[in-house]
């Protein structure tokens, strides 16, 4: 029982480290690009 226990940790804390340290996806790129391009305009603007 102990066994499976912590075997369920190690898988656990295992997937929440990779999840965590992940790349962007592309729609948060595509996203952190908008942004960029509106705050540029906004510069031109003022």
């Amino acid at each position: 029982m102990l066994k499976k226990f912590l075997i369920l940790v190690a898988v656990a804390t295992f997937t929440l480290s990779i999840s965590s340290c992940r790349e962007k996806s592309t729609g948060e790129k595509v996203e952190d690009a908008v942004e960029d391009v509106a705050d540029d305009i906004e510069d031109t603007v003022d």
